[in-house]
């Protein structure tokens, strides 16, 4: 499976990106996020979504992990399409689909294009709780944007260990807070104590 692709864009506009790598040009579909995101770079790194059918297959690439995971946890719900949580996507950002979903607004699910009311209101009903465990984030998004690799790393170790994102994030942050040195192994030990 093919995790992302890291080349140099041969081409790009708002709904497909071709990165060369290695001489071989490959072709995603993206979102509006994504575009903006990579507009004005010569190189980027991908993350791949691949979508395969009997007669479609297809490549969605994302400029984060955390917009293909929100991606991914949409079209896992029935009657949202790999267009629609595209279109989603182009219309929101990834937070602000989850906060649409947390606060059940129906009304601004809704005015995306291509969603329904009973879509949206299914939409939230199956994510809702999905949401607040924390799903639909990349683990590497535990951590508020901006601290290092370290946090990232023992964020991840400790989700993989079975605890919840939200109280990960929670705990690693009040640790870094507290030591903004720490180590990976200080990080974890200091969680398992808290969590």
């Amino acid at each position: 499976m093919i995790d992302y692709i890291r080349g140099s864009v041969a081409e790009l506009n708002p709904t497909e990106i071709v990165l060369d790598c290695n001489g071989v040009g490959y072709s995603m579909l993206i979102s509006l996020q994504t575009y903006e995101a990579v507009k004005g770079l010569k190189e980027a790194k991908i993350y791949i979504h691949h979508y395969l059918r009997e007669d479609d297959e297809e490549f969605y690439g994302f400029f984060t992990k955390d917009e293909r995971e929100i991606f991914r946890l949409l079209i896992s719900v029935s009657g949202i399409g790999v267009a629609s949580a595209r279109m989603m996507l182009s219309s929101m950002s990834s937070e602000e689909v989850r906060e649409a979903i947390l606060s059940e607004n129906i009304a601004k699910i809704k005015s995306v294009k291509g969603i329904g009311a009973k879509s949206a209101q299914r939409l939230v009903l199956e994510l809702k709780d999905k949401v607040i465990k924390g799903e639909g984030s990349a683990s590497g998004s535990i951590i508020a944007a901006g601290i290092d690799d370290v946090a990232e790393q023992a964020g991840t170790a400790l989700v993989l260990l079975g605890f919840s994102k939200p109280n990960v994030h929670k705990a690693v942050r009040s640790i870094l807070s507290a030591n903004p040195g720490a180590s990976v192994e200080e990080i974890i030990k200091e969680a398992l104590k808290i969590l």
